[in-house]
């Protein structure tokens, strides 16, 4: 038998919805080490997924696509993470699933290989690198010819972007706000892409500055003030402003009384409505996290709690 633990994921951005270059989606992200997955696995002769689990359904269809004729194979899931929420719970789950099966089987298939056979990662390659090797990640996107559309990886059967810088993140603390609401998902997050692409290209030139010039260097030198800078201002451009402004408004609320109270910078992560702030300390991370609760608690509820980054990627383990 072999346990299966796999990182969450916290999209920072998009880069570019405008493809004028030829090239579309590219994103930021910083793997997470709770929530996250974990499952048991053996042979079986049939192919069968115990939990109570949302996962379940998405754990069997990534299965089929890697396990060899005739093979069965028997998963557990021991914890989960909520779904529509901004963790990138598919990705997770059908990577651990068919991880299952590679290993089980020796099959030796690559992460890379693993995401093209389940369909993971046709937009953001971020939970892709976050299962293989953890944590700061910038990736490519894709050629626009070959996606040939703006869309959700839940709606594109594009190969995993290319990983373009990927860097330990500094050990700073994440208080990770869950407000008692979802994102959007499956075709009303198909119609936002539609409706609300191509960004101008101003503001994807912007936020590649950014990216380059800003965030990345803050990364190498552990410069938590010009990394939260970077965080705080991308809420305001690109494809990330309209996710926001899609939000209740509660999932706003938090992430100005993160920004107002101790965290160097505060987002959301994907279509949300999870919201994450960056701290310096332990300490500063506890009392924001009772501020952000406090808050929660007198509106529309959720709960609130303090991670940090994962950098190494899924876990696995014969027990």
């Amino acid at each position: 038998m072999i346990t299966i633990k796999s990182p969450s994921r916290l999209h920072l951005t998009l880069i570019d919805l405008n493809a004028q270059l030829g090239r579309v989606d590219g994103g930021a992200g910083i793997s997470i080490e709770s929530p996250h997955v974990i499952i048991s696995a053996e042979k079986s002769d049939t192919i069968e997924v115990m939990g109570d689990s949302f996962l379940a359904e998405r754990m069997v269809s990534a299965v089929k696509q890697v396990l060899p004729e005739g093979e069965g194979i028997s998963l557990k899931i021991e914890e989960d993470m909520l779904a529509h929420v901004g963790f990138g719970s598919g990705t997770q789950a059908a990577l651990s699933a068919a991880a299952a099966v590679n290993d089980i089987y020796g099959l030796g298939m690559s992460v890379r290989e693993l995401a093209v056979a389940v369909g993971r990662g046709g937009t953001s390659g971020i939970g892709v690198a976050s299962f293989e090797m953890g944590g700061f990640i910038v990736d490519g996107g894709h050629r626009f010819i070959d996606k040939g559309s703006f869309s959700p990886s839940s709606a594109s059967r594009a190969d995993p972007a290319p990983v373009l810088f990927r860097n330990d993140f500094p050990d700073w603390d994440i208080v990770l706000a869950l407000p008692d609401t979802t994102g959007a998902h499956d075709a009303k997050e198909v119609n936002i892409f539609q409706k609300e692409c191509p960004i101008p290209l101003n503001e994807v030139q912007e936020l590649s500055h950014i990216i380059l010039m800003k965030m990345m260097p803050a990364i190498m030198e552990q410069d938590i003030e010009a990394f939260g800078y970077c965080i705080n201002h991308i809420q305001n451009i690109g494809f990330k402003k309209r996710e926001v402004a899609l939000q209740h408004q509660v999932v706003k609320d938090v992430m100005t009384l993160m920004q107002d109270n101790g965290a160097y910078g505060a987002g959301m992560s994907s279509f949300g409505p999870a919201v994450y702030g960056i701290v310096e300390n332990p300490e500063d991370a506890a009392y924001l996290q009772e501020d952000v609760q406090e808050l929660l608690d007198k509106t529309i509820g959720g709960k609130v709690l303090v991670t940090r980054a994962n950098n190494t990627g899924a876990e696995i383990r014969r027990v």
